[in-house]
C-alpha cells in the first residue's frame, strides 16, 4: 500500500513538471520578437488574361466509313498521308462480292434468254394469227359466193354447208390464236419485269463490288486511322470510322475548356495566342471563333493560320487570351492582399511601423494572378508590404 502511494505521487509530480515546462516554453515563444517576410511594391507592366488548354484539330474534317461489311484486305494510306479525291486508301476482300456479281450476271442472262424465247414464240403466234385472219377473209368471201349460187340453184346446199363449216372452224381458230397471242404477250411482259429485277440485282452486286475499294472522298491529309489489315469492318448507321481526313491543314482550330467566370469576359473575335509542346519557343496567333455553352461545360474555339503546316491535329495547345493590360503601374503582390494578422476587411495591405504591422487601405485594378495593380492609396514604389510571418507569432493569436 505504501509503495502504491509513492508511485502515484511520482506520477503527479511528473505531470506537473511537464505542464510547467510547456507553459515556460510558450511564454518564451510569446516573448520572442515576431519577424515578417516583406515584398516591395514595384512599378511595371501588368496584364489580365484567360488561360486554357485544348487539342488542335483541323477546321474541316471528313470521316470515312465502310459502305459494306467484310474483311479489310489492304491499306494504302496511313496517318499524315496526303490524299487526292478518288484515291484508293484501302480495299476490302472482294472474293465474296465477285461471286455475287457472277451469280447475278448469270441470272440476268437466263432471264434475258427466257424473254427472247417468249418473244420468238409470240412472233410465231402472231404470224399464224395473220395467216388465219387472211384465211377467214377467204372463207367469208367463199361463203358469200356459195350462198348466192345456192340461191340461184347453181350448186347444192351441201356445198354451202361445207363452206359454212370451214368458215366457223376458221373463226374458232382465230379466237384460239388471239388468246394464245395475249398469253404470249403477258409472258413476254413478265419476262421483261424479271429482266429488270435481275438487272437491278446485278447492278447492286456490281456496286457492292466497287465499294470494296475505299476511296478518299476529298483532297486532304489523313489525320486518323482506326483500322488494320485483316480486321473485319461493318456497314450501317453505327459503322466505325476507318479514316478521318482533314481537308485543309493550313487552318487549325483549338477547342479549350474554360470556367464559367471566364466565359463572361470573353468575346468572339478576341485575339488569342497559344504554344505547343513541339515548339516551346514559338507563339502562334489566332482569334476566338465562337464560344460554346452547354449545361455543364463551357469552351472556346480558337482558329489559327497554319501556312507552314507546323501544327498537326492532336497537339496540345496552351491558349492565352489577353483581356486588358497596363504598361507602367504600381503592383502589389497578391500574397500581401491575402495576409491577415487579425480580423480585417478586404482591399488593404499591411506595412511595418516600429516593427508593428499597420493596415493601409488600397484601391485595386488589374490582376495577373501574381500581382495586382494599385489604383490608389498611400503606398509608393519600393514600399515593403507584409506577405507572411517568417518567425514568431503576433500577440493575441492562437498557439
Amino acid at each position: 500500500m505504501k509503495q502504491a502511494v509513492t508511485m502515484l505521487a511520482a506520477a503527479v509530480a511528473m505531470v506537473a513538471a511537464a505542464a510547467g515546462g510547456w507553459h515556460w516554453y510558450q511564454s518564451r515563444a510569446d516573448s520572442r520578437e515576431v519577424k515578417y517576410r516583406l515584398a516591395k511594391i514595384e512599378r511595371g507592366p501588368i496584364a489580365a488574361a484567360v488561360a486554357a488548354s485544348g487539342t488542335l484539330n483541323a477546321v474541316s474534317t471528313v470521316q470515312v466509313a465502310a459502305q459494306i461489311s467484310g474483311q479489310l484486305k489492304e491499306i494504302y494510306a496511313d496517318f499524315n498521308t496526303a490524299v487526292k479525291r478518288g484515291q484508293v486508301i484501302a480495299r476490302i476482300d472482294p472474293a465474296t462480292f465477285e461471286l455475287r456479281v457472277n451469280q447475278a450476271r448469270a441470272d440476268l442472262e437466263a432471264a434475258e434468254s427466257s424473254v427472247a424465247l417468249a418473244r420468238s414464240g409470240l412472233a410465231a403466234l402472231q404470224a399464224e394469227l395473220t395467216r388465219v385472219k387472211a384465211a377467214l377473209l377467204d372463207a367469208q368471201r367463199e361463203f358469200e359466193r356459195k350462198k348466192m349460187l345456192v340461191e340461184k340453184n347453181f350448186i347444192s346446199r351441201a356445198e354451202l354447208d361445207r363452206v359454212r363449216a370451214l368458215l366457223d372452224a376458221t373463226r374458232e381458230q382465230l379466237k384460239s390464236l388471239e388468246a394464245q397471242v395475249q398469253s404470249g404477250e403477258a409472258q413476254v411482259g413478265s419476262g421483261l419485269a424479271a429482266v429488270k429485277q435481275r438487272e437491278a440485282l446485278f447492278r447492286r452486286a456490281q456496286t457492292d463490288l466497287e465499294r470494296t475499294v475505299i476511296r478518299a472522298p476529298v483532297d486532304g491529309t489523313i489525320v486518323l486511322r482506326n483500322i488494320d489489315a485483316g480486321q473485319s469492318v461493318a456497314a450501317g448507321p453505327q459503322a466505325p470510322v476507318l479514316f478521318t481526313i482533314a481537308q485543309d491543314l493550313r487552318e487549325m482550330r483549338v477547342e479549350a475548356a474554360i470556367d464559367d467566370a471566364d466565359l463572361a469576359r470573353l468575346r468572339v473575335g478576341m485575339p488569342a495566342t497559344f504554344t505547343v509542346d513541339a515548339f516551346p519557343r514559338r507563339t502562334f496567333s489566332g482569334e476566338i471563333q465562337h464560344l460554346e455553352r452547354s449545361a455543364q461545360n463551357y469552351s472556346m474555339v480558337v482558329t489559327a493560320a497554319n501556312q507552314d503546316l507546323a501544327l498537326l491535329p492532336g497537339m496540345t495547345a496552351n491558349v492565352r487570351v489577353l483581356l486588358e493590360s497596363r504598361q507602367s503601374v504600381l503592383k502589389v503582390p497578391n500574397a500581401a492582399l491575402r495576409f491577415r494578422p487579425a480580423a480585417a476587411g478586404s482591399s488593404r495591405v499591411w506595412v511595418l511601423e516600429d516593427n508593428e504591422p499597420r493596415p493601409v487601405p488600397v484601391q485595386l485594378g488589374l490582376s495577373d494572378g501574381t500581382s495586382t495593380e494599385l489604383l490608389g492609396g498611400a503606398l509608393a514604389e519600393g514600399t515593403g508590404v507584409i506577405v507572411a510571418i517568417a518567425e514568431g507569432r503576433p500577440p493575441g493569436s492562437s498557439p
